[in-house]
């Protein structure tokens, strides 16, 4: 009895495993996704900048810093505005968008709300195209926003 491999009724060919990499083959190298997100305060008003991709290996992230976000806003202030700027973010999948409703959600039950600070290109387009421009506020400009909430609180 001899050992062959198994082969192709079609061509005759040794049949590979197509799930197994051949020894002298260099491994798969996939793109490590990374999202960056900074908290800082400006005229009063909390401001996370997101740069990066979110989707479901980032979304813990996001979330983790927009729970922060919103309960410490509403501890220091219950009727305080919450930004978001997402100029950096190439890519946000539906999960993101959930997340970002959500905060929305609390800022609201707090009496306070969120606004995504987003400038033209896909991702505003997304964010038009899914209808979240008409559930959450969106501006094309950081500066829109404080001199809006400034003029409120007056």
């Amino acid at each position: 009895m001899t050992n062959r491999s198994p082969t192709s009724p079609v061509n005759d060919q040794p049949v590979t495993n197509p799930l197994r990499r051949p020894p002298d083959s260099r491994p798969i190298v996939s793109r490590t996704v990374d999202l960056t997100i900074r908290i800082s305060t400006v005229a009063g008003a909390a401001v996370l900048d997101v740069c990066g991709e979110i989707d479901v290996a980032t979304i813990p992230r996001l979330h983790d810093a927009l729970l922060r976000a919103t309960n410490a806003d509403a501890a220091a202030a219950p009727d305080q505005v919450l930004i978001v700027d997402v100029d950096g973010v190439w890519s946000c999948d539906d999960m993101g968008l959930g997340v970002l409703l959500g905060a929305a959600g609390r800022c609201r039950e707090s009496g306070g709300d969120l606004v995504v600070v987003c400038s033209d290109g896909p991702l505003r387009d997304r964010l038009s195209r899914t209808g979240f421009d008409r559930a959450i506020r969106v501006t094309a400009r950081l500066a829109d926003v404080i001199s809006r909430a400034a003029h409120e609180s007056n």
